[in-house]
């Protein structure tokens, strides 16, 4: 049996109902690397019997070599790059490479689905600094010019073309705008006053159309990270709509740490589906040898639990923690 403890280590809509077999899927989700990412989290990753691997971006400064690591993993990945991995390089071109080597497993903009594990995940605007809609040099001169309705457009088509029997999963580098505007919100800006929203425009507009045709079951997303600047605490990184949907920010940093006795921590977030439906998200700190230490429970529905539904409402409501 793996220890587990229930908090962080100290210092450190009108859709057809889903005809889904009884079934499990275990999603592992990497918060921000920066770097971050070795032998031991694919270990971890294998001794957890996750089905799937969603990263949140921010792999690195533009460095290729975690992009190429993702992608010589076995399990399914998808992955949408952040703001860090253009490597500050306004051409474009050090992201084109990394997006080259994730190959298929890059979903900006598209469905990343599998037939095993069932699960339709679709990938929000790449290289994402939040702030509203902002788009930088490198991803316009890979992606072209482009609106935030546009933007929004292009996830919308996405998500309407994946299965209705699939949860879907929305997957982003920064979350979307809507979810409170204070500095301890889930993508609260932190490190200048006044406290704002810094999410993304163009996701929250995607989120409020899709869910007039289908259920969107989870958002996950990172960039705005858990530990607040000038010593404020640590963020909220939960929110559940009115409408069901759930919002988890993975951003963890550093996801590497050690624990007051001493022992390594790997941190994953972790998202789990019985049905069909969203049954549990928390956040997670293994070893090295995969064993978990620590687990922060964030959401559990029990199995009759209702699920996500479309909706007109925006992304905003209530929220749970």
């Amino acid at each position: 049996m793996w220890a587990e403890r229930s908090r962080r280590p100290n210092g450190a809509g009108c859709a057809e109902p889903r005809q889904t077999a009884l079934v499990s899927l275990n999603i592992a989700i990497a918060g921000d690397l920066h770097g971050q990412w070795d032998r031991h989290d694919a270990l971890v990753l294998e001794s957890a019997a996750a089905d799937a691997l969603l990263v949140v971006g921010d792999l690195s400064d533009g460095d290729c070599r975690y992009a190429r690591e993702l992608a010589d993993l076995t399990l399914p990945v998808a992955c949408v790059l952040g703001n860090h991995d253009t490597g500050w390089d306004r051409s474009g071109g050090r992201l084109e490479r990394q997006i080259a080597l994730l190959g298929e497993r890059h979903c900006a903009w598209r469905s990343r689905g599998w037939s095993e594990p069932a699960l339709a995940v679709v990938g929000a605007r790449a290289g994402s600094a939040g702030g509203g809609f902002r788009v930088s040099p490198a991803v316009e001169a890979v992606y072209g010019p482009m609106s935030c309705q546009s933007s929004a457009d292009r996830i919308i088509a996405a998500a309407l073309e994946a299965p209705l029997d699939q949860p879907l999963v929305l997957l982003a580098h920064c979350g979307p705008s809507g979810l409170g505007s204070e500095a301890a919100d889930p993508c609260g800006r932190d490190w200048q006053r006044p406290a704002r929203d810094w999410g993304d425009q163009d996701l929250s507009i995607a989120i409020h159309t899709i869910r007039r045709q289908r259920p969107v079951d989870l958002v996950v997303f990172g960039h705005m990270h858990h530990r607040l600047r000038r010593g404020g605490g640590t963020r909220r990184s939960l929110h559940v709509d009115r409408s069901g949907t759930a919002y988890i920010n993975a951003a963890c940093v550093p996801r590497h740490q050690r624990d007051p006795a001493g022992n390594s921590l790997h941190h994953f977030s972790w998202a789990r589906f019985e049905s069909g439906a969203l049954s549990e998200l928390s956040h997670r700190w293994y070893d090295r040898s995969g064993r978990l230490l620590y687990r922060e429970s964030l959401l559990n529905r029990p199995p009759d639990a209702p699920r996500a539904r479309t909706t007109a409402s925006p992304a905003t409501g209530s929220r749970h923690l």
